[in-house]
C-alpha cells in the first residue's frame, strides 16, 4: 500500500507528481529543485541551491518520520558538473555519518532554471 507524502514545509510539487511516496517502508521523494517554500525564490549560487534543495528533502522526510539518518541513495542532477565539489561541500553537511550511496549527473536543463536537483530514497 502507498501513502502520499505532502508538506507545507517544501515546495508544492510543479507538475503532476507528488513531493514523496512511502510503500513498504520506503519513502521515494521527488527530485527537489531549490525553491523557498515560504515565498517561491531560488536562490543564486550553487551552494545555496544545494542547500534549499536539501532542506526541502528534510522537511519532506521530517513530515513522513524520517531523518537524513534514513537516506539510502540520493541522485544529485547539476546543471554544470564543474559546480560538483561547490555542491558536495554542502551535501556533507547534511549526512555526517553512514552516508548514502549516491550518483551524481550533469544534465542539459533543469526544470526553472535551477542549476541542481536532488532525489532521495529513504528506508526504515
Amino acid at each position: 500500500m502507498k501513502k502520499i507524502i505532502a508538506t507545507q514545509n517544501a515546495p508544492k510539487a510543479i507538475g503532476p507528481y507528488s513531493q514523496a511516496v512511502e510503500a513498504n517502508g520506503t519513502l521515494y521523494i521527488s527530485g527537489q529543485i531549490p525553491i523557498n517554500p515560504t515565498n517561491g525564490t531560488m536562490p543564486a549560487t550553487i551552494a545555496e541551491q544545494t542547500a534549499q534543495c536539501l532542506d526541502n528533502i528534510g522537511a519532506i522526510l521530517k513530515a513522513a518520520g524520517y531523518t537524513f539518518e534514513n537516506v539510502v541513495k540520493s541522485t544529485v542532477l547539476l546543471n554544470d558538473m564543474t559546480d560538483f565539489d561547490a555542491m558536495n561541500e554542502v551535501y556533507a553537511k547534511y549526512y555526517t555519518n553512514n552516508m548514502p550511496a549516491r550518483a551524481a549527473y550533469q544534465v542539459a536543463r533543469l526544470p526553472k532554471g535551477a542549476l541542481v536537483e536532488i532525489e532521495t530514497i529513504a528506508v526504515k
